[in-house]
């Protein structure tokens, strides 16, 4: 059974369609890219994967659980809801770091709030603080930022900042990590320094999902590539296969306008 299965997604604003019938499902360990223009419904998918918007129409299976259902009220209450977040972790196009906190509380914030609804917080506190801040430093470490624990955001460049953000994401120990364009908003040379972390997410066999406009990272990264284009899927598969030897007419105009 695939870990992540999405069946028949559908999304609209007031009168304009955004998504409509996506489908597609996501084995354990495997990297999944996203491609397609602008306003194809990329960002508005991962969206309402994480629940950050509510899909009208499908559903959304991890695991063999049905974490949302269009057709079933007792998969949409906002309590339930926020706990089926977990699931998934998201990394925005532009960090989204709290300005006020250290790279290492921004690593450790969701932890402590989510530590705080155990009955056995209180009792065992000292513990769970030093367990949630050893496990956020070990991220700093693989995301090579182990110098800047004590960092605040404004003093590190956008590709700490983004690596900061990554690590924050695992720390919550996700099924999927989701990113939006994760280099859209860096310079060439940073752009490097957060692929090379996507890259060994991916060798490390990290279930992803990534939008992304990298067609090269697309191709030698990604097991597979999902196209879309005005909020349908128009081609799926093998990632090489689908960058190399595109079988739809409008996947082919994409990767000639947008293709490294």
């Amino acid at each position: 059974m695939a870990l992540l299965q999405v069946e028949d997604i559908g999304k609209s604003f007031g009168a304009t369609k955004v998504l409509e019938d996506i489908s597609f499902d996501l084995q354990k360990g495997e990297a999944l890219a996203i491609i397609g223009s602008s306003g194809s419904g990329k960002t508005t998918l991962l969206r309402c994967l994480n629940f950050l918007e509510t899909a009208d129409t499908g559903r959304i299976i991890v695991g063999g659980e049905t974490l949302w259902d269009a057709a079933d009220k007792g998969t949409q209450s906002e309590e339930a809801i926020r706990k089926k977040r977990l699931h998934f972790g998201l990394v925005f196009q532009n960090f989204n770091l709290f300005p006020q906190y250290t790279a290492l509380q921004n690593i450790t914030l969701a932890g402590e709030l989510l530590a705080r609804e155990r009955p056995d917080y209180r009792q065992n506190r000292r513990a769970v603080h030093a367990e949630l801040e050893a496990h956020a430093r070990e991220l700093l470490a693989q995301m090579g930022l182990s110098d800047r624990a004590g960092h605040y955001p404004h003093q590190l460049s956008g590709g700490q900042q983004q690596r900061v953000a990554i690590a924050r994401a695992l720390a919550l120990h996700p099924d999927i990590l989701c990113f939006d364009e994760p280099t859209s908003a860096l310079d060439p040379e940073l752009t490097g320094e957060v692929l090379r972390v996507l890259r060994e997410l991916a060798d490390n066999k990290t279930t992803m999902i990534i939008v992304t406009h990298e067609m090269k990272f697309a191709r030698d990264v990604a097991d597979r590539i999902l196209f879309m284009d005005h909020g349908v899927v128009v081609e799926q598969g093998d990632a090489r296969q689908v960058i190399d030897h595109p079988q739809e007419e409008r996947t082919k105009q994409f990767l000639s306008h947008y293709g490294d």
